[in-house]
């Protein structure tokens, strides 16, 4: 494995990753993929790199931390999101010494483990669903390493599995697209019909509709995970129909830059895509690593690890909204960081008054396959 050091540019504002982590234990949650399949491009034949930072130990044995990315980091996207986090966590502890591999395949990922567990690494975390196969079996023949799956269902006693429930913040840019449309039409593009993406979608329409019960939104599936010209045509098209604000599932920028052309308002998820989307950008629904990478290697480093199922959101800030974009009017802000308030002490929940109200945490995590009311159409078979 190629290794070399790398500068990347790090949050203007590091946040620090203390606090209580809350463990939900999801029994008996399967499905054939989760939300961190969708954030990742697959990458095959592809040479990985390989970056590293390094910190001394001022006390206590030291913590080494393997992060491996399915695809090139980049200025947005997944991977951006993971890597930003583990920049925190790095600057954060003076015991943790941290590496990264990116555009690792999945075919290729039990060899890049295998050699960080040769240099000694205490703990992988592998960031998208495509790993989750080649870490649980491989957990077992190392119980000495710790292993962490980003996004799928499977767990060994060595090997735990994280998540954010990002589906709250999804809610919250609907919540804002609701108060902005004009039409009453909203677009979203997304990219396989499976539970990860419909909860999120069903998540954002049902916001729209909470506070705006004339949206109705029209779905577009590119059947890829990263397709700009794919999603540049199924944007044009959903405003050609009459949608005024557009949201998407991909980790690209193109959705956001064509729905701005289009003089839509644009929101996005991972990252902030604020560039992209000029005057017309909205919000993006984002992940904070940190706040479960941070927790985790502090227990590792108390020898207080366990195997868990992590799905933690909102209350935890593992999930939240970007920031806001230039011509956001501050009522509809106002009345966002009201519903989240409402959200985070319980008061309000995403799913109230729809068919998936009271539903199980494992049905919301992998088996949500139809739209809620507003949405035209149904889900197309997978």
């Amino acid at each position: 494995m190629l290794m070399s050091k790398q500068i990347l540019t790090r949050r203007d504002a590091l946040k620090a990753a203390g606090g209580t982590a809350g463990i939900l234990g999801l029994a008996g949650c399967s499905g054939g993929s989760s939300e961190g399949s969708s954030d990742s491009t697959e990458t095959s034949g592809s040479t990985e790199t390989a970056g590293s930072t390094a910190t001394t130990s001022s006390s206590g044995e030291e913590v080494n931390a393997a992060f491996i990315y399915q695809a090139e980091v980049g200025d947005v996207g997944w991977d951006r999101a993971h890597e930003d986090a583990r920049q925190i966590v790095t600057e954060e502890y003076d015991w943790l010494n941290t590496e990264f591999s990116e555009a690792v395949a999945p075919g290729d990922v039990q060899r890049v483990i295998e050699q960080y567990i040769s240099s000694g690494m205490d703990v992988i975390f592998g960031t998208t669903f495509g790993y989750m196969d080649p870490m649980a079996n491989m957990a077992p023949d190392y119980p000495d390493t710790i292993f962490e799956h980003c996004s799928g269902f499977r767990t060994e006693e060595n090997m735990g599995r994280y998540y954010g429930r990002l589906y709250q913040a999804r809610y919250l840019c609907g919540v804002a697209a609701g108060l902005l449309t004009e039409s009453n039409q909203l677009g979203y593009v997304a990219a396989f019909p499976i539970p990860e993406l419909i909860r999120q979608i069903n998540a954002f329409v049902e916001g729209a509709r909470s506070v705006n019960p004339d949206v109705t939104a029209e779905i577009r599936w590119t059947n890829a995970w990263v397709d700009p010209p794919a999603v540049t045509q199924a944007v044009n098209a959903l405003t050609s129909n009459g949608a005024d604000v557009i949201n998407n599932h991909q980790t690209t920028t193109a959705a956001t830059q064509t729905a701005a052309e289009n003089e839509a308002w644009a929101f996005t998820y991972t990252t902030s895509m604020a560039e992209a989307g000029g005057d017309y950008y909205g919000n993006s629904a984002v992940f904070n690593w940190e706040e479960f990478y941070g927790p985790t290697l502090e227990a590792i480093h108390e020898g207080a690890w366990g195997s868990d199922a992590y799905w933690d959101g909102l209350d935890a800030g593992v999930v939240g909204l970007g920031d806001w974009g230039p011509q956001i009017p501050d009522d509809v802000i106002s009345e966002v960081e009201t519903v989240q308030e409402e959200l985070v002490s319980g008061d309000r929940t995403v799913w109230q008054d729809t068919q998936f109200e009271g539903e199980s945490d494992s049905f919301l995590f992998s088996e949500m396959q139809s739209y809620v009311e507003g949405i035209n159409g149904e889900v197309p078979s997978s």
